[in-house]
């Protein structure tokens, strides 16, 4: 028996050390995160060509030139998303493939915001009704998998009070509106699903006070939790706070689906100066802001909140959101004593938080040549740093409690 016993000590020995360093060498590391910017999806939106022009250049190959441009432009500001409005009625298929061709050449993901014409009457349509409209997108989305992609959002029923019975804040139709969205978000859900594709569909636009009315806690946990608002205001200040009371009244996270200036009846009429100052301060703004989880910049071109002129010269608000769609970025490892990285742990900038990979890897974007941030992880003792765009840093944290496996390791080391 004694010398069974003393075989084992011995194996012991040999198989202990080497577990420790199999154990002590086994670290994890990544080359990169995925978080580079301030918003899950940044889009900019072609409504005046894309959807206002989709009948009469349905048949001219020269406009084809014009959709190309417009959407190079969209991609080489920094934008994830372009956002297409062209009807999803059969007669502008077509149309709908040129923009999307668009998107896939320069590396986009769509943001389909177009419906179908009889919603609103486009294009002398008849009206639909509400049924009939969740039975046609269905439909479109089975009969036209490959338009999609993984990464796209559609809309199917963008500024829904527009239409159909029409607004319920007039009708009082305000559960039948409710029950609406929640039913065709079923279907487009369920049906995307069906065709294997990752497209969110939960994103239906509203005017801000039609979402105060009818995105109630319940309705908003129906659509998993998402508020998406076309929205309009006087000033920065007032975009920035209508988002705050719109998220607490919702219980959601909100999607700015439309946004820009100037509106002439809100705004004044603004010289390209004015317009530039005017965004620059809203963006500085939504940046600071962690209820706003995606931005759509309305429009790129044709309207008074145009990024670009009529004849395709940038205004002076291209450089502000090209600004703000490439952040400058920080980027580094969070680690234990030992060198290991420390998975989910949390970077706080501001009203901001970020968490590394599983690797204990970060990439966050920052305002500046630094920002102060606190780091801060489960069961370790937090610290305050300062986070640089250049170079990678390594943060170490000291773990509140240290196991005996840690203590060893800690040993072997030589780390006191």
């Amino acid at each position: 028996m004694k010398k069974t016993l003393r075989k084992m000590k011995s194996k012991l020995l040999i198989i202990v050390p080497i577990i420790f360093l199999i154990v002590l060498f086994t670290s994890h590391r990544a080359s990169s995160s995925p978080v580079t910017r301030w918003w899950r999806f940044q889009s900019i939106d072609t409504m005046k060509f894309s959807r206002d022009l989709s009948r009469e250049k349905l048949n001219d190959p020269a406009f084809m030139a014009t959709i190309d441009a417009q959407v190079k432009n969209i991609a080489d500001l920094g934008a994830t998303h372009v956002a297409i409005a062209t009807p999803y009625d059969e007669e502008f298929y077509p149309m709908l493939e040129h923009w999307v061709a668009a998107a896939r050449k320069y590396h986009l993901n769509v943001w389909f915001r177009g419906n179908f014409s009889g919603w609103e009457g486009w294009f002398n349509y008849s009206k639909i009704t509400r049924e009939q409209h969740m039975s046609m997108t269905k439909s479109f989305i089975l009969k036209h998998p490959d338009i999609f992609e993984n990464g796209d959002i559609f809309t199917a029923c963008p500024e829904c009070e527009n239409g159909g019975p029409g607004d319920p804040r007039q009708t009082g139709d305000i559960d039948g509106f409710r029950q609406f969205m929640i039913d065709e978000y079923k279907v487009t859900k369920s049906a995307f699903h069906s065709i294997g594709k990752n497209v969110a569909s939960n994103y239906d636009s509203m005017n801000g006070d039609v979402a105060r009315a009818v995105m109630d806690h319940a309705t908003t946990a129906a659509m998993d939790g998402v508020v998406t608002i076309d929205h309009y205001v006087s000033t920065p200040e007032k975009l920035t706070s209508d988002i705050k009371a719109i998220s607490a009244e919702s219980g959601g996270s909100i999607v700015l689906g439309e946004f820009g200036a100037p509106i002439p009846d809100i705004n004044g009429d603004m010289t390209d100066e004015q317009q530039k100052q005017w965004v620059a301060d809203a963006f500085s703004k939504l940046i600071s802001t962690p209820e706003l989880i995606g931005v759509n910049y309305w429009t790129n071109i044709g309207s008074t909140t145009s990024i670009w002129n009529d004849n395709g010269t940038a205004r002076s608000v291209s450089e502000v959101i090209k600004t703000a769609y490439n952040p400058e970025n920080a980027s580094g490892v969070i680690s234990d004593e030992l060198g290991d990285g420390i998975s989910n742990a949390y970077i706080i900038i501001g009203d901001k938080t970020y968490f590394t990979d599983k690797n204990g890897m970060f990439t966050v974007p920052i305002v500046g040549v630094s920002e102060s941030a606190r780091v801060e992880a489960d069961n370790y003792f937090g610290t305050t740093i300062s986070v640089k765009p250049s170079g990678k840093q390594t943060i170490t944290l000291k773990r509140e409690k240290e196991d005996i496996i840690f203590k060893l390791r800690k040993f072997f080391l030589g780390i006191k």
